[in-house]
């Protein structure tokens, strides 16, 4: 019966009352009318459809309702992060006592200004498996103080399920009973360590978030079967790339490389350009336990003192890296390019190759910036700069379709050997980070399309388009500034919203604007079906080039694999991956959006922690934000804190949401965004990852004195 009243909603896409689905279902009996209100029960409580409160039914994905995650927040208000989408603002009188980490139901109720407003009707799914704290004693019993001080429960421990951690231990936990009110028993899963010990401060976030950091036994029984060099029978087959010059450009540090280039200028004046990708899922094989654990973390996870691999370091950074002067098997991409950036020809092929040089980002800027060519690089000098016209002509072309270049900051902790933030600067993003972006974009559109037009199961990686009205009041918003923007966007296009971008180049809020309009896009994801990736003005898109740190390029290998080299295309295998890719591509957006949210819950400790040793302290800023409470104030090097709205002096300010700003009652002046401002550093706490500053004047600095 579901089926059918699916079926029915969905060729009508309009509500029914319960008694037109009867008559159009042709039921006939009281007991099928029962049977009938049963299932729509069933139906609604698993959200496929939605009954309103004239009591019709219509699709859930007709209705005003949306699923996510609750995002609670300090000051009692949340937000629902809903996939793909804009998040949902939820004032505390609507949480309907979800709590943070809930997967719920809300109705949007408003649209005020740059966001949506809602209210929570449902918490679908509530996880309180997996929680991380300290363990405190009071009264004799055995507590827990939960790192995440938005979720508002109480943990009491009973000693036998201790697993005898003490005073000061930073454990993983899990509840057990409901006592009452938000008090629970529960379970010491695990013991991090102590809180004081170095490198539990990150244990502990990652723990929260359940991201492994550990490989089972079974898994490293099989790494006992991958040999540690390639054997001559595994090259047969495989065209033989070793003479060529290839090579890799990485970070410094970078251990687990997977994308080695080439470039040949052909006599016809087009260009060959070679991606050669580490072929991960020639060891990687479904069904084994490596295959599963990599599927389960979707992605490694790079932090501030640490890499968290998806693979044992025995692949990511031996047998699939693709180190200098060893033979190493990949998949390459090799595409004839013209002088306009168009891929004209290429072909895609399993290979062996044998990289010629580890070069680095550092080294290779100093070439295509600077003009001075490092010991080592001399033979590839030559070849480095006739990359770099070819990444200009392919990047030119990506601008002519509307790619977007939001071109953000983005911060680097530097720590000690104890794990403790030393410094905090900005992260390099010259020629040669650009030049393997151009070209890692080039290899991933054309092994996406090829795919695309086979018409088989795939997995892209796709960005809808941003929602029209919330682009048009990003421009309103703008001209509050003072800044005036061409026209209305109607037909909304890559070229177009690029074109807005571009008038904001030179402003001095540029940074924090652009940051704004990218938080108003939809965020990209893995899917089975192809919309296209908006931000990058690309048709058909993919993952292709990192298949030793994201599971989906895994996957794109493994489809290669399958199709073009193995050629099996029976219906029963094209079956098989039809219903198991959608399930690896959400999957696989998830972990990708656990290990974004882990990254930053990890700077934002870490900028904490750096700050502690800087109270009292003089630094410009400007207002980054601006709330109810107070402004945010953000650093050169992208810290940022808050200066609070009652520790202002000489006037009252109230919040003008509109203008975004806080404006004096007396004074009428006051604070917005994009302001210059100087600052004290009146108080940091690592623990609850914290920054506030007060302005820098007199009184200030005779109070936030530095300490010693």
């Amino acid at each position: 019966m579901e089926e059918r009243i699916l079926e029915i909603l969905k060729s009508d896409n309009k509500a029914y009352e319960v008694n037109d689905l009867f008559n159009k279902l042709g039921l006939k009996s009281v007991d099928d009318f029962k049977e009938l209100v049963k299932t729509l029960n069933k139906m609604e409580d698993n959200l496929q459809v939605y009954r309103s409160n004239k009591d019709k039914f219509m699709l859930f994905t007709n209705s005003n309702l949306k699923i996510g995650k609750l995002e609670a927040t300090t000051k009692n208000y949340a937000f629902v992060d809903i996939e793909g989408d804009e998040d949902i603002f939820i004032p505390p009188s609507c949480i309907n006592n979800a709590i943070d980490g809930d997967i719920v139901v809300v109705e949007i109720t408003s649209k005020k200004g740059l966001r949506l407003e809602g209210r929570i009707v449902k918490i679908k799914e509530r996880n309180l498996k997996q929680l991380v704290g300290e363990i405190y004693y009071d009264k004799g019993n055995i507590c827990v103080k939960l790192d995440n001080d938005k979720l508002k429960i109480n943990v009491v421990i009973d000693k036998k399920n201790a697993k005898g951690a003490l005073e000061g231990h930073k454990v993983v936990v899990k509840t057990t009973t409901k006592l009452q009110g938000n008090t629970y028993m529960g379970e010491v899963l695990k013991i991090i360590g102590h809180k004081n010990d170095p490198g539990v401060d990150i244990l502990s976030i990652t723990n929260k978030l359940e991201i492994e950091d550990t490989f089972s036994p079974e898994v490293m029984q099989e790494l006992d079967y991958i040999p540690d060099e390639v054997k001559e029978e595994e090259k047969v087959g495989r065209r033989d790339l070793r003479n060529q010059m290839i090579f890799t450009i990485d970070g410094d540090d970078t251990k687990d490389i997977d994308d080695a280039i080439s470039y040949k200028k052909l006599k016809n004046g087009n260009h060959e350009l070679g991606v050669h990708i580490a072929d991960v899922s020639y060891y990687v094989k479904e069904g084994s336990k490596l295959y599963e654990t990599a599927m389960n973390r979707g992605t490694s996870v790079y932090l501030a003192d640490r890499v968290i691999p998806m693979l044992p370091h025995k692949l990511s950074n031996g047998i699939c890296s693709l180190n200098p002067n060893v033979d190493r098997l990949a998949i390459s991409c090799v595409m004839e390019i013209d002088n306009d950036g168009n891929v004209v020809d290429y072909d895609i092929f399993e290979s062996v190759i044998n990289s010629k040089k580890q070069m680095t980002y550092k080294n290779v800027n100093k070439i295509l910036e600077e003009g001075i060519v490092p010991d080592g690089y001399e033979e590839y000098e030559s070849t480095i700069k006739d990359m770099k016209v070819l990444a200009d002509i392919l990047r030119k072309n990506k601008e002519n379709r509307g790619y977007i270049d939001f071109d953000i900051d983005e911060a680097k902790i530097i720590v000690n050997e104890k794990g403790e933030a030393i410094d905090i600067v900005l992260r390099e993003r010259g020629a040669g980070q650009k030049l393997i972006e151009d070209f890692m974009i080039a290899a991933n559109e054309t092994v996406a399309s090829h795919i695309y037009h086979m018409d088989l199961p795939f997995i892209y990686r796709v960005h809808g388009e941003p929602n029209e009205e919330k682009i048009n009041q990003f421009m309103d918003f703008v001209g509050t500034l003072g800044y005036t923007l061409k026209g209305k966007i109607k037909n909304l296009s890559p070229v177009a919203l690029q074109k807005l971008l571009e008038q904001l180049k030179d402003v001095k809020e540029y940074q924090i604007l652009s940051s704004l309009l990218l938080r108003s896009q939809k965020k990209a994801i893995y899917d089975t079906v192809n919309i296209g990736h908006f931000g990058l003005g690309s048709t058909c898109y993919t993952h292709f080039t990192s298949p030793i740190r994201r599971f989906p390029d895994t996957t794109v290998h493994r489809l290669l694999r399958k199709y073009l080299f193995n050629h099996q295309l029976d219906s029963s295998s094209i079956k098989a991956e039809e219903n198991k890719l959608p399930q690896i591509a959400d999957h696989s957006s998830k972990k990708e959006r656990d290990s974004v949210e882990c990254e930053r819950e990890v700077n934002k400790m870490k900028m904490a922690e750096y700050m502690e040793n800087h109270i009292g302290e003089s630094y410009d800023g400007m207002v980054s934000g601006v709330v109810s409470y107070g402004m945010f104030i953000e650093l050169s090097n992208l810290i940022e804190g808050l200066v609070r709205v009652e520790d202002i002096e000489g006037d009252y300010y109230t919040f003008d949401e509109a203008t975004m700003s806080l404006v004096g009652k007396s004074n009428k002046r006051g604070f917005r965004l994009g302001d210059n401002v100087k600052v004290l550093v009146k108080d940091a706490n690592k623990e609850a990852r914290t920054i506030d500053f007060v302005l820098d004047t007199e009184k200030n600095r005779n109070i936030y004195m530095k300490r010693k």
